[in-house]
């Protein structure tokens, strides 16, 4: 099982970037997917969940109207679309997928772990 999130870097407040995660090694249409992200003295918190059909999402509040979960199952692949990003948002992201189809949304819900990519938001 891997998975590796790319499209981490430096941007200043009020840009945006893209994560993305690719997958492989397991049944990735059949599994609930989530981002969650780190920050330095901190929990690893969740911030944004999806389902395996990528019917439903799930947000924390702090990201809600301005972060996007997407994922494309023929690709393998999933998306946080960042949008009008604070200095609050400074941490590592990580991919994790779940063992359920469903929206999960601890830690303990997800299986599989990416190394994570370093979002720093600073002027």
């Amino acid at each position: 099982v891997q998975l590796v999130e790319s499209g981490g870097g430096l941007v200043q407040p009020g840009s945006s970037l893209r994560l993305s995660c690719a997958a492989s090694g397991f049944t990735f249409r059949r599994v609930a997917m989530g981002w969650f992200r780190q920050a330095p003295g901190k929990e690893r918190g969740l911030v944004a969940a999806i389902t395996w059909s990528g019917g439903s999402t799930h947000y924390a509040d702090s990201v809600k109207g301005r972060f996007t979960i997407s994922r494309d199952n023929a690709k393998k692949t999933m998306t946080l679309r960042m949008n009008s990003l604070k200095p609050e948002d400074t941490a590592a992201y990580y991919c994790a997928a779940s063992s359920s189809a469903y929206i999960a949304t601890t830690q303990g819900d997800y299986d599989y772990w990416g190394q994570g990519t370093q979002v720093t938001v600073s002027s």
